[in-house]
């Protein structure tokens, strides 16, 4: 494909990364909280999609897919993508800033309606395209739209929110948190995004605890914040559960303070 022109965005409806029946099924790219795998190049087709005999062509369309980790139904396994946080999707907006900055991609969407599963599941919901809109189509596009297939992924994904932070529009703070204050032991969990744990891990390199670190802090809750954490809490003096790799109160308090005091 010398020119890819579309994005099309699944859902793998798991918490794993995905076999794809040894390489049979695969898109070009699976996002799974901040890492990216690829298994073709951007501009070779890949596997994802049904392409059936006749109609129009789907995979070899110069089309760019996009695996997602997660479910597109609520309840469904890993990250609910419809309810995606900016910090769930940092990985995939990066990913589509590179794609549209290097291919002719352009960052909109299609005017297809991006429904709920299991609504958008087959083609009696007005969601999927007819093969010559299909073939004109440039652009963002989920699973649920295209022609010959009857999958429904990724549901209500929030398309418009992603095309604004791959415009460069500024995240927006999940409801409650302000940037700066405490923002409750939820945010960290181990595997889970948040903002606040972008903050925590800048925190933790200015007091000198970056080795932990193979990269930069990001907004995924990994092992290494938890290592990191545990080793600052530790030089406070702190032992036992107060000292267990888990920030609370007085960890962020310790940690917001300037460096060296």
């Amino acid at each position: 494909m010398p020119h890819p022109n579309v994005i099309v965005l699944h859902t793998t409806e798991g918490s794993t990364w995905p076999s794809y029946d040894g390489g049979a099924s695969a898109p070009n790219f699976t996002v799974k909280g901040g890492e990216v795998r690829q298994h073709f190049n951007a501009n070779e087709s890949s596997r994802a999609l049904v392409n059936k005999s006749g109609g129009v062509q789907t995979n070899t369309l110069n089309v760019v897919q996009i695996e997602l980790v997660g479910t597109c139904e609520k309840g469904g396994p890993g990250l609910y993508w419809p309810g995606a946080s900016d910090a769930d999707m940092a990985a995939l907006v990066d990913l589509i800033k590179w794609l549209t900055s290097t291919y002719p991609i352009p960052v909109v969407s299609t005017s297809k309606p991006w429904l709920s599963y299991p609504t958008s599941y087959g083609s009696k919901s007005g969601q999927r395209m007819s093969f010559s809109e299909w073939t004109n189509f440039n652009g963002i596009c989920g699973h649920q739209h295209v022609p010959e297939n009857d999958h429904g992924d990724p549901g209500n994904f929030p398309i418009q929110r992603l095309i604004s932070l791959v415009k460069g529009s500024k995240p927006t703070p999940p409801s409650g948190w302000d940037g700066k204050s405490y923002p409750g032991r939820s945010a960290f969990q181990l595997g889970q995004s948040h903002p606040a744990v972008t903050v925590l891990g800048q925190r933790l390199v200015a007091h000198g605890f970056g080795r932990f670190y193979a990269e930069g802090p990001g907004p995924r809750f990994t092992e290494a914040d938890r290592k990191a954490t545990e080793a600052f809490q530790r030089a406070q003096g702190w032992s036992g559960s107060d000292a267990d790799g888990y920030p609370g109160p007085s960890t962020w308090s310790r940690l917001m303070a300037p460096a060296g005091r």
